[in-house]
């Protein structure tokens, strides 16, 4: 009997290289991995569905609940997560040295709705007081004129959110102290680049993200993996299918980076950092799965709910294929 043959997105990640390599193929599936940068993927699948089954940012697929056309289910599989306190510039000159020096200022995100900026904003809330609303958000492309936000946006009058010039760059914005401070996914140019005028705010970036994980037991997650519906619902048994393989796909790189025998990655102290990040956050540290990560995911659907982005705030139940939430037994 043939497979289904179905089309993945994703960037070529360790925890997914044997879905890449075909060393684990999902039960039935005969599957195409495109790796692919992320923000291809993204612009891809949201914009023309062009893939079965994609990696997609976390903001962007809950915005498109909301839409009439709900195109996408998700498994709880979460190729991508990252602390962002590192991912916090500022504008040298601006007179922002601690969190609460934001209230007031301008900050450029390439999409409002992009999910490290809401993870940021929700973060900076919470932790430090610095109100969405507070902030006046400028977007669009951080390297390139011209990004558009992705996905069209309904926001509350009370936020604000301004397009930037068609010639503009966040980046450049950022050097020239146009913009006080930039929240994003991908370290700008105008950061490191010899003039200093672009620094962090969170210089000692790595100790923050210890203190806030210890305090909120958080690892934000960034991306989960979306299958179109219409093939999920012609084919239910994909949604099961493909979750079992991912996690099977990671249990061998939680092998590998077990491994002292020989550095499987190129970071001459990698085995250090897996023995301290299980220290930290247990054996399981980067969880599939809605149980582990029901904390992590109710924060989220909070903060797109508290800024603009979703129409009633979600439950983490909302978010996937039902079969994938559930397991049998013996």
């Amino acid at each position: 009997m043939s497979k289904l043959r179905l089309s993945l997105g994703c960037w070529n990640y360790d925890r997914t290289r044997a879905l890449m390599d075909g060393s684990v193929q999902p039960d039935g599936i005969d599957l195409t991995y495109l790796a692919m940068p992320v923000e291809e993927t993204f612009f891809r699948m949201l914009r023309h569905k062009e893939f079965d089954v994609a990696e997609m940012s976390l903001s962007s697929y809950v915005v498109s609940l909301f839409t009439e056309a709900r195109p996408f289910i998700a498994i709880p599989v979460f190729p991508s997560r990252f602390f962002r306190h590192s991912s916090i510039y500022v504008h040298a000159g601006s007179g922002i040295r601690e969190p609460r020096d934001l209230i007031g200022r301008r900050a450029g995100s390439p999409e409002y709705q992009m999910t490290a900026p809401v993870w940021i904003r929700g973060m900076l809330s919470d932790e430090y007081g610095v109100k969405v609303d507070s902030v006046t958000h400028y977007t669009g492309g951080e390297e390139e004129p011209g990004r558009p936000e992705k996905l069209k946006l309904d926001l509350p009058l009370h936020i604000r959110v301004q397009r930037i010039g068609p010639e503009q760059t966040l980046s450049r914005m950022l050097q020239d102290g146009e913009i006080d401070a930039l929240f994003t996914a991908r370290k700008p140019s105008s950061f490191g680049n010899g003039q200093g005028r672009v620094t962090r705010l969170f210089g000692d970036f790595v100790q923050a993200e210890r203190d806030y994980f210890r305090k909120t037991r958080i690892f934000p997650i960034m991306h989960t993996v979306v299958v179109r519906r219409s093939v999920y619902e012609a084919y239910p048994w994909v949604a099961q299918s493909l979750y079992k393989a991912f996690c099977e796909s990671q249990r061998r790189t939680y092998e590998d980076l077990a491994e002292t025998a020989a550095l499987k990655a190129m970071l001459p102290w990698a085995h250090a950092s897996v023995e301290e990040a299980r220290r930290e956050m247990g054996d399981d540290f980067w969880p599939y799965g809605l149980e582990p990560n029901r904390h992590t995911l109710e924060t989220f659907l909070r903060y797109s709910f508290e800024q603009g982005l979703s129409k009633r705030q979600l439950a983490p139940e909302d978010l996937f294929a039902p079969e994938t939430l559930e397991s049998f037994k013996i």
